[in-house]
């Protein structure tokens, strides 16, 4: 998949099939969306193609109006975004700034200027409750309006349902916030993971006995946080079973060298010996957190939190291996 920040690159094909969204998450209701449009797109012998935005407009107008609370909390980051966006089969995704300009575009100047002279759409497919411009004052009727005086074709997806829930970024982010991993799994269709690149920490895990790999949430506000079962992937066959802390850490000196920072801090269970105490640094993994242990815990101690992560631990083993059995019995 081809990735571009706007779309003022020679790069980008000269038309194309398009849809539009944040695409937080990208849950089984984007990725049905995404599969019809590549098949639109194969049909008019034209690239598929997301329009996304960064930061989410929400985020936006949360920081403008000084309300912190509007923010919406992040499934992803752009990077698990655009991994998924890619397995799903786009062909290229262009990433806007959602800034100043964009918010106080009129509906007919995004049509004129985004849809028609940037992007050269001939297709566009839009969800059941889709507004743009400024003010949300653009919605389907107009849009295809647009499409027939501007020859494009629009097309409207209704909603995705599992289990008679409608599935949606809230929900998914509802069942993070309940740490329900089932729940948010089914509506992901895969479980859920964060990726990155693995940074230095302070490195007081490898002091208390737990050295951990950490990665960076580049987001203030992610939508789960807490103490996880987790797999780890991209370091070796087969996945390498831990336990993990997604978030700020409330233990620690908010000093340290990640202060402030959200976090996703993985222990493995057991350190593949090939990579040694330095060999992770820098590569690029992917955690995928399977069962919420508890939130997370402010210790009085480093003793304290030592026995802390010692139980986590523990309770993280105890589910591998009531896995293993359920599977076995499966089997039989």
């Amino acid at each position: 998949m081809q990735i571009f920040r706007g779309f003022h690159h020679p790069g980008i094909a000269p038309a194309c099939a398009l849809t539009i969204g944040n695409f937080d998450g990208v849950h089984r209701g984007h990725q049905a969306m995404l599969a019809l449009l590549n098949s639109e797109a194969r049909h008019r012998g034209v690239p598929s193609c997301v329009l996304t935005f960064e930061p989410h407009p929400r985020d936006y107008f949360a920081r403008v109006q000084r309300r912190p609370e509007l923010a919406p909390a992040r499934i992803a980051t752009l990077r698990d975004k655009l991994t998924e966006l890619a397995a799903c089969g786009v062909d290229q995704c262009v990433v806007l700034p959602f800034d100043s300009r964009l918010s106080s575009q009129v509906p007919e100047a995004f049509i004129d200027q985004v849809l028609v002279r940037g992007l050269g759409a001939r297709y566009v497919l839009v969800g059941d409750d889709f507004r743009f411009g400024a003010r949300r004052a653009g919605d389907y009727a107009m849009l295809d309006a647009a499409g027939q005086h501007r020859g494009f074709d629009v097309a409207r997806m209704n909603s995705y349902e599992v289990h008679g829930l409608r599935v949606s970024s809230s929900a998914v982010r509802e069942a993070l916030a309940r740490g329900d991993m089932e729940a948010t799994a089914a509506l992901l269709g895969r479980p859920y993971s964060i990726s990155g690149h693995v940074v230095h920490g302070r490195k007081l895990g490898r002091e208390l006995g737990f050295k951990t790999l950490n990665l960076r949430f580049s987001h203030w506000k992610p939508a789960a946080s807490g103490i996880f079962v987790v797999e780890v992937h991209g370091l070796g066959d087969p996945p390498l079973p831990g336990v993990a802390n997604l978030g700020i850490r409330p233990s620690l000196d908010p000093n340290d060298v990640n202060g402030g920072r959200v976090l996703l801090e993985t222990h493995c269970l057991q350190w593949p010996a090939h990579l040694g105490a330095e060999g992770a640094y820098g590569k690029i993994i992917r955690v995928d957190l399977l069962h919420k242990l508890h939130d997370e815990l402010k210790y009085p101690s480093l003793d304290a939190l030592t026995a802390g992560i010692a139980r986590d631990c523990d309770d993280a083993r105890a589910f591998f291996a009531s896995t293993r059995r359920q599977t076995t019995r499966d089997r039989i």
